[in-house]
């Protein structure tokens, strides 16, 4: 399907459903509302499931991949090659990821959608569309068209899990520099001023931080008249993991998959999706509100409420797979609880 018949096959969540799933969690033996947000959660896997009995089944988490030439603007505490080199990290089993992954009980996929360097490495899923984003500080990421394509990236991995019977995908991420397009993506889509949006990313000192601030500005300035609708936006200011990561949530949503979504960075290609699809919100669980000031405005002007605050700022999908967690215990309480009836139990004794 074109991007267009994607967005278009998005529907909200039914509010009907939506209601007897919570009818379903008044009728268990506890006081109605009593386990807060877990029902709430609960409620919405349900009313995703087409028999409303939702179950967690092949989880995974997508770890889209992708450089950055703005690190040409001295906006990150680590050089590019560290993007490389936390790959072979990732496919080796040895980050945070993949313990928190290994907990959830979920796979890890990663995917090279724009890494500057060329490699084959066992386990990574090569659809590299080009070798880094561009430098947004001097001119565009992108052109339009590889923005396309990095979106179908994500698709095709929506695709992918869904026919492989999976209920539930995590969104994660790794590129050095990386905060610094979504803080610009954050202040076109919003919208807000640079500063109220950028952060201090992987440990910026303080003349980092205002350099930070000013290149996201320069940013916004030099692609002005590419900023005149979501997708434009997303190849002037974006990235192509970021891209991916709205192409994901999109793809999923298509198929009414589920998806956790991890931090700062991905909460930008989620508010991509969003603005391209507003619908998309509904098959949205967002994890965690990072450590990045920035990401409380995004929370705020949506109107949305993330899972948990850890005072996180890594990245990779850790926050996801902590949300997968949860979920899990969501649903383990609407499918395994007693309802007042199977305990002999008169609502309100």
């Amino acid at each position: 399907m074109s991007l267009q018949e994607i967005i278009e096959s998005i529907r909200p969540i039914d509010p009907d459903r939506l209601q007897k799933a919570r009818e379903r969690l008044d009728n268990l033996t506890k006081p109605r509302g009593s386990l807060g947000v877990l029902e709430q959660i609960a409620a919405r896997m349900a009313a995703l499931d087409r028999e409303l009995k939702p179950v967690v089944r092949a989880p995974k988490v997508f770890v889209f991949v992708g450089d950055h030439g703005v690190t040409e603007e001295g906006v990150s505490a680590y050089p590019a090659e560290v993007t490389t080199l936390m790959v072979h990290n990732f496919l080796n089993g040895g980050a945070a990821i993949n313990v928190l992954a290994r907990c959830a009980g979920a796979e890890v996929r990663v995917v090279d959608v724009g890494m500057r360097d060329d490699v084959t490495l066992p386990g990574l899923v090569r659809r590299n569309v080009r070798r880094g984003a561009g430098n947004i500080a001097r001119g565009p990421a992108m052109p339009v068209e590889e923005a396309l394509q990095a979106l179908a990236v994500g698709v095709e991995m929506a695709d992918q899990a869904q026919a492989e019977g999976s209920t539930l995908v995590g969104l994660g991420e790794m590129g050095i520099g990386n905060t610094t397009p979504s803080a610009a993506l954050y202040a076109a889509l919003l919208p807000c001023e640079p500063e109220e949006i950028v952060g201090r990313g992987t440990g910026l000192d303080d003349a980092g931080l205002e350099r930070k601030v000013e290149t996201v500005r320069r940013a916004l300035a030099v692609n002005r008249e590419r900023l005149s609708d979501p997708l434009s936006t997303l190849a002037a200011v974006g990235g192509l993991e970021i891209a991916a990561i709205a192409g994901l949530c999109l793809g999923a949503a298509a198929h009414r998959l589920p998806v956790v979504v991890d931090g700062f960075i991905s909460g930008a290609g989620a508010l991509v999706a969003m603005r391209l699809a507003p619908a998309v919100r509904d098959y949205l669980f967002f994890s965690h509100v990072s450590a990045e000031a920035g990401h409380r405005v995004f929370f705020a002007r949506e109107n949305l409420r993330p899972l948990l605050s850890l005072d996180m700022r890594l990245g990779e999908g850790t926050g996801a797979a902590i949300g997968m967690q949860i979920i899990r215990d969501a649903v383990a309480i609407y499918n395994e609880m007693a309802t007042f009836q199977d305990a002999g139990i008169e609502p309100g004794a």
